[in-house]
């Protein structure tokens, strides 16, 4: 890793967004947080648009294409899809099953899920982080990545 982030692509963005609408809808709260992400990861304005429409209208996680995003960039979707299915307070089986399939989808072993889950929850804890306008996805990848590199680096 050479320490520098590569930047979040618009299907982590789509992905966000479709298991956003897992349990039927998806909140304003955390439709403004995914395009106000993709905002300050600085992607292109036509990619703002898509990112804004999926937001608008349900999305199917079918169609996330996960060849350009790196093992990082699954492990922060995932663990950002794990949080907000915890937004409202209660987890449907509905929205169990969209993460689950989301995790297959990205290729997520059962392990690494468990671990970005709780790397996720961690940052829900940070002061006022439990609501989508506080939560600070950035740290959330900031950490998910120091903890992969500290992997890596232990592993030798």
């Amino acid at each position: 890793m050479s320490g520098q982030k590569s930047k979040l692509g618009r299907d982590v963005y789509l992905a966000l967004a479709a298991i956003g609408w897992a349990d039927g809808q998806l909140d304003e709260e955390e439709a403004d947080a995914i395009v106000r992400t993709a905002l300050e990861e600085g992607l292109e304005l036509e990619e703002i648009q898509e990112i804004e429409a999926a937001t608008q209208q349900p999305v199917d996680i079918g169609v996330i294409d996960r060849k350009n995003m790196t093992k990082e960039d699954r492990l922060f979707v995932y663990a950002v899809a794990s949080w907000m299915t915890r937004l409202d307070g209660r987890v449907s089986a509905k929205e169990l099953g969209a993460l689950a399939r989301l995790g297959e989808a990205l290729k997520v072993p059962e392990g690494p899920r468990e671990h970005a889950d709780a790397i996720a929850q961690d940052v829900a804890n940070f002061a006022e982080g439990d609501r989508p306008a506080r939560y600070d996805l950035m740290a959330l990848r900031r950490i998910i990545g120091e903890r992969l590199e500290a992997d890596r680096v232990a592993r030798g």
